[in-house]
């Protein structure tokens, strides 16, 4: 453009904000030691190329003081970090190397004046896609382990997931037809099974399947302006790239919360069978229960909520008046801890709700009764 370089997808961008985020800000010479070697291999090094290189040092450096002041893990486990990514990381940050690259040209009068906006926008947009298709892989590489255990079709649903996604981005950005949206539902695919793990491969494969399609004016891409190009080229990464890595750390986020609620109940169980523990009993009788009423009816918090009336064990035959304490007539084993200490645990919802009518009904006339006894017979007159 003008004699100026300008790409849509600029990897080194990401791998900047990747190594900064996980070896420090103390590597930032290596980066704009980088940054001006690779401006050395499109031409000479002039005076301006030091300050596009410090610009290009710069916009990494500010994306990670932005995302620590926000709290990012890099583990992109969280809705919040993969949304601080696109918009800090790639969005923001990367409008200081854009600017300064692009008013350096053009005072230097590499770029004319007319073009400074394209221009912009199309480096801008490089470095943006940089980070959001390149960043996430390299977290998500760091963070990957070989798995164990890992049963056989989990392995093949990974290689179906790998075929498919050649197959259809190939298709999608080499034939004539709009068919772009296709990529859409490998990325989902891949977010949702595999997280960043899979998401982020799936993303570099459409941006190296849609870039030289974009460039050769193939496929979608044909019969087009440069910019009506550009502008169909990065709203496909733009929107495989949020997708992926937005959905994947909903996922991650909603699995982690799942985990942490199993080991709250396993915690919480412990606690209760520290607190409740099983009263030792000889192995032929069952343990002590609470005095059993005139009529020979074992007492109601005795009975095992399944042979309590309305249980599904109430009417078998010879059940319901021996499996009294946790323990059945016919196996003697102790019920669980919620069926022994909670009067209506494991009930049934009909048998529950007609249980709570019948207390509120003994409730009232209680009530009843006891408005009565405080009123009293009214008192005989004496004259």
């Amino acid at each position: 453009m003008g004699g100026v370089h300008v790409t849509p997808l600029w990897p080194p961008t990401g791998v900047a904000v990747a190594g900064l985020l996980l070896l420090g800000l103390r590597v930032w010479p290596g980066i704009a030691l980088g940054a001006l070697l690779v401006i050395a291999g499109f031409g000479a090094i002039t005076p301006a190329s030091f300050g596009i290189a410090a610009g290009n040092t710069l916009a990494p450096v500010v994306a990670v003081l932005l995302l620590a002041r926000v709290g990012f893990r890099v583990e992109l486990d969280r809705l919040r970090d993969g949304v601080a990514l696109v918009f800090l990381g790639a969005l923001a940050s990367t409008l200081i190397s854009a600017s300064a690259a692009c008013l350096i040209l053009v005072s230097e009068g590499a770029l004319a004046a007319h073009q400074f906006w394209p221009a912009w926008t199309a480096w801008w947009t490089g470095d943006a896609m940089g980070v959001l298709v390149v960043t996430p892989l390299l977290l998500a590489v760091r963070a990957a382990r070989m798995p164990r255990d890992v049963p056989l079709r989990r392995w093949a649903e990974a290689l179906g997931l790998v075929a498919v996604t050649a197959v259809t981005v190939f298709t999608a950005t080499r034939s004539p037809l709009s068919l772009l949206f296709l990529v859409l539902p490998v990325v989902m695919w891949a977010a949702l099974r595999f997280q960043l793990l899979g998401a982020a491969p799936c993303v570099l494969v459409v941006s190296v399947f849609a870039v030289p399609a974009a460039v050769g004016h193939v496929g979608p891409f044909a019969d087009h302006s440069l910019l009506a190009v550009m502008v169909q080229l990065q709203a496909l990464n733009g929107v495989a790239a949020l997708t992926g890595l937005l959905l994947a750390a909903v996922t991650a986020e909603r699995e982690n919360t799942l985990a942490t609620i199993e080991q709250a109940c396993i915690a919480l169980a412990e606690v209760v069978n520290r607190l409740a523990p099983a009263r030792p009993t000889s192995p032929g009788r069952p343990p002590p229960t609470a005095a059993a009423p005139t009529d020979g009816r074992p007492p109601y918090d005795a009975v095992r909520p399944a042979d309590r009336p309305g249980g599904p064990d109430h009417h078998r035959s010879g059940e319901g008046p021996y499996r009294c304490s946790g323990f059945s007539k016919s196996k003697r084993q102790p019920a669980s801890h919620s069926e022994r200490w909670l009067p209506w645990a494991g009930m049934p919802p009909a048998s529950l709700s007609r249980r709570a009518r019948w207390s509120w009904f003994q409730v009232m006339k209680v009530v009843l009764r006891l408005v009565k006894s405080f009123s009293g017979p009214p008192e005989p007159s004496s004259r």
